[in-house]
């Protein structure tokens, strides 16, 4: 049995953020994951992909990202269990005690779900017959190479896995490769050591089949495939490998007694603690908001939670949206559609680049601010919309005024940086307050302001 303070489920961008706030307190920590590396959706969907919204890092990919987290967290030598699902949570006396798919077993007064989406699980085959076998004779995954050597193993699959690990099996095992394609989806080069291997006879290829059937008693013997045009070959075989890709599950988590809304769970997001006392869930198994600046904010909640008490909840009404179009494209709060669907009584004005000094002399004039505030003597933030050159940092201070809920006067009295595009917000501002030298009823063209009362539009 391993004690550890938390037990952290989950090695992507948010575990592994959350690992190393425990350990900055001084807090123990241990993680687990169903995958067999580290990073999460980052690492295994998308790690070439770049990301944005990390904060103060303009943009990385999902392998820069993870490597740089892994980086972090060395000092602390944290223990992964990889390639472990957690299978059983039950709460005895204080603690929660732990079992993962490999046996391992933990004892924790704290269980941290950061599992993205839920856990990976491998696409099956869908011959019934194959159940009998997996995992004796047929797989999924390979957590050891050296039992299939001096084998015969029957790869299928068209993808990078499938095809590395025909190469990688060939130089010890009588290998197939069936596909149910003639084009491969894997690296022009592996795709063409493949094709070498074929033709030099230690790689038997077979296009265009797929598994119609498995025999053997105890251990599989032989597997018939049939090709689109219905002829069927039959062979021995001692293994099958079957590589189609990953599906997300919630998995055994829907067991564990949690509130459950569709596929996230539900918390408490003051504590992000679920309905179980001690079992808490951050990151994008909590909500629609799927970013990784969001989860790492939640880590850091949970993780104050467990030490102490966390200062005041997260605010989601303030996380802006980002789009690096050209031009850029941000927006944070409401939008109009949105406040007139809940009845809310607001004010917008818009304010074109073409009235900002900066833009103008950047020669760069297109795009707007859009600023909704309620139609009160507070003259709240409800949201914000910009388009154009630096819309993403324009939407900050706005973006502080919906989390503290404030009204704009404050905004509109400080002294912005000059000559600097937020300055447009500046401006906008003072057009809902009626202070700003431009009138929207001479600059028609580049300023609107209307009212949005009892549900009907007042010019």
């Amino acid at each position: 049995m391993i004690k550890t303070d938390a037990l952290i489920i989950g090695a992507g961008p948010t575990g592994l953020f959350t690992a190393h706030q425990l350990k900055i307190i001084g807090l123990d920590c241990q993680i687990v994951d169903n995958l067999d590396k580290i990073g999460g959706q980052c690492i295994e969907l998308y790690p070439d992909k770049p990301i944005y919204d990390i904060p103060a890092i303009p943009e990385c990919t999902g392998e820069e990202l993870t490597q740089n987290l892994i980086k972090q967290l060395e000092p602390f030598k944290i223990k992964f269990h990889l390639n472990e699902r957690v299978d059983e949570v039950k709460k005895v006396n204080n603690n929660w005690e732990v079992k993962t798919s490999n046996g391992t077993k933990f004892s924790t007064p704290n269980v941290i779900i950061a599992g993205g989406v839920g856990s990976f699980e491998p696409r099956k085959f869908s011959l019934k017959e194959c159940e009998q076998f997996e995992n004796n004779s047929i797989f999924y995954s390979i957590k050891d190479k050296k039992i299939f050597e001096g084998k015969i193993v029957t790869i299928f699959g068209g993808g990078d896995s499938a095809l590395d690990w025909a190469v990688e099996l060939s130089k010890t095992s009588k290998v197939n490769l069936i596909h149910r394609r003639d084009e491969f989806r894997g690296a022009n080069a592996t795709v063409d050591k493949v094709h070498e291997l074929a033709k030099s006879g230690k790689i038997n290829l077979f296009t265009k089949y797929q598994l119609s059937g498995v025999k053997g008693s105890s251990n599989l013997e032989s597997v018939e495939i049939t090709h689109e045009n219905k002829e069927v070959k039959t062979f021995k075989t001692d293994y099958i490998l079957g590589f189609f890709g990953l599906i997300m599950q919630l998995g055994p988590i829907a067991n564990w007694g949690l509130n459950l809304n569709k596929k996230t769970i539900e918390v408490d997001t003051e504590k992000f603690e679920t309905n179980q006392k001690g079992i808490y869930a951050v990151g994008d198994i909590t909500a629609d908001i799927a970013l990784v600046n969001v989860g790492e904010l939640e880590g850091r909640h949970a993780v104050e939670k467990i030490f102490g008490e966390p200062r005041r909840p997260i605010i989601y009404e303030n996380i802006s949206t980002i789009m690096f179009l050209n031009p850029e494209v941000a927006g944070v709060g409401m939008n109009e559609q949105q406040a007139q669907k809940s009845g809310i009584d607001y004010r917008v004005a818009i304010f074109d680049f073409c009235c900002i000094p900066r833009a103008v002399a950047m020669r760069n004039t297109e795009g707007f601010f859009k600023i909704l505030v309620t139609d009160d003597e507070n003259m709240k933030v409800l949201g914000m919309r910009a388009v154009g050159e630096h819309a993403s940092s324009a939407i900050q201070a706005v973006a502080l005024l919906i989390a503290t809920n404030k009204g704009i006067e404050e905004l509109a009295e400080l002294i912005h940086p000059h000559p600097s595009i937020i300055e447009g917000v500046q401006e906008c501002i003072r057009v809902l307050l009626g202070k700003s030298i431009y009138k929207p009823s001479i600059f028609k063209d580049y300023l609107v302001y209307r009212c949005y009362r009892n549900g009907k539009l007042i010019e």
